[in-house]
């Protein structure tokens, strides 16, 4: 019987046997590998063993915390490592997405520019920030014509393609013994594609200005000697205010600029105290009130930067916000003299949380439902906003409009139709 079957159905076994084969072999030949971090199995006893270890550590400090990852990283593999950072218990008010480079140095010396494959949205796109930086730092400046391809390859939402040359931007920084000027220049001349509206190159310079104000992560040195050339007492603003930045560059520049307000407001960055907030933002006053861009940059800049405080900087968990924790952000926006200024750190705020559709819309909503009567609407319009630029499918955007309360509703769905 068996034989009869096989006579009768020799040719499509035959068939169904050589594609197998050609596809076990094009693998094999391509090493073709698709990574996950949700989905890849970890050997459970060592993963939990690794976890009571770190939490038996006490870590406190940053570099303690950088050093443990970065051994995890080169002994067990940086996706490993990235599995175990996003459960870890993380000091309160600790940088994640800084601990998420850490791991993806060690990732790019493992795997090169092909690590973006293992890379995930996690930890506000860090993973794909490093490969690209390491791809730099390896090739030179001509690495810097392959940046639109790999960038394409960047994990997460429509927004992942452009957020991956703000990390390029730090490592242009670096790149250039972190000297501003040169920066400046080397983003201006990146390739860019139809569509974005030079988001490549803002986003590479917001990148280097976030850099240069964050210490200095990938050379300290450098970054000790090159820092008093961009910063001045005298005007707070600066670098964005000085000469050689482009009009293009301005806008990303001051969105980037605010822990620096917070600094020059005498601000302690590791835990900024509102008491500071209102004089910080008081510094976005003196640009001048016919530079509406800018002045909409440097306030929202702090709508940004509020989000992330809300959450004691713990970014692994910007879908789960109370609404004690959103109400915060509104009280802080308030903090602004100039009515102006609160609209556009509200409206920051939102687009901070809606994270170009990669968190959960319904944050978002519930964050512009508690706004001030006189926000509400402001805040829906930049909510609906993002939500039609970054959520391509219409399926999606249609429940995204159901999720709204009316008036919103409506105007979301005809916004559709």
């Amino acid at each position: 019987m068996l034989k009869a079957f096989i006579k009768r159905h020799f040719w499509s076994i035959l068939i169904v046997f050589f594609v197998c084969l050609n596809l076990f072999l094009a693998q094999s030949f391509f090493d073709l590998e698709v990574f996950n971090f949700n989905d890849r199995k970890m050997d459970s006893i060592s993963f939990n063993q690794d976890l009571d270890s770190f939490r038996n550590k006490n870590f406190k400090t940053f570099k303690d915390v950088s050093g443990y990852f970065t051994k995890l990283a080169e002994d067990k593999g940086a996706v490993y490592a990235y599995e175990l950072l996003k459960i870890a218990p993380i000091p309160t008010n600790m940088d994640l997405h800084l601990l998420g480079h850490t791991i993806g140095e060690v990732l790019y010396k493992q795997e090169g520019a092909k690590g973006i494959y293992k890379c995930t949205q996690d930890f506000r796109n860090a993973c794909s920030h490093t490969i690209v930086v390491g791809l730099l730092f390896e090739k030179g400046e001509q690495a810097l014509d392959e940046m639109v391809d790999i960038c394409k390859n960047a994990p997460g939402g429509s927004g992942a393609y452009t957020m991956c040359f703000h990390g390029l931007g730090h490592g242009v920084l670096a790149y250039n013994d972190y000297n501003l000027e040169k920066t400046v220049k080397m983003c201006v001349g990146l390739k860019t594609l139809d569509g974005y509206s030079g988001r490549e190159i803002s986003e590479c310079i917001g990148g280097s200005i976030m850099e240069i104000i964050s210490g200095g992560f990938h050379d300290k040195d450098a970054w000790e000697k090159q820092k008093l050339k961009y910063f001045s007492k005298d005007d707070p603003l600066m670098p964005c205010s000085s000469g050689f930045m482009p009009e293009e560059g301005k806008s990303v520049c001051y969105t980037y600029l605010t822990p620096h307000l917070f600094q020059s407001a005498g601000a302690d960055l590791n835990r900024p105290s509102p008491k500071t907030f209102g004089k910080a933002f008081n510094f976005c006053n003196k640009i001048p009130v016919k530079d509406v861009g800018s002045r909409m940059a440097c306030y929202g800049g702090f709508g940004k930067e509020f989000i992330v405080l809300a959450k004691n900087r713990d970014i692994r968990n910007m879908n789960n916000f109370t609404q004690e924790e959103l109400s915060k952000v509104h009280e802080w926006c308030n903090l602004s003299e100039n009515k102006d200024g609160v609209e556009f750190c509200t409206n920051s705020a939102v687009s901070s949380l809606f994270w170009g559709g990669e968190n959960d819309p319904q944050v978002s909503v519930d964050f512009c439902s508690l706004a001030p009567d006189t926000l509400r609407q402001s805040c829906f319009q930049a909510l609906m906003g993002n939500a039609f630029q970054y959520l391509k499918s219409k399926d999606t955007l249609s429940n995204f409009c159901k999720m709204l309360k009316e008036p919103y509703k409506k105007e979301c769905s005809q916004r559709l139709n």
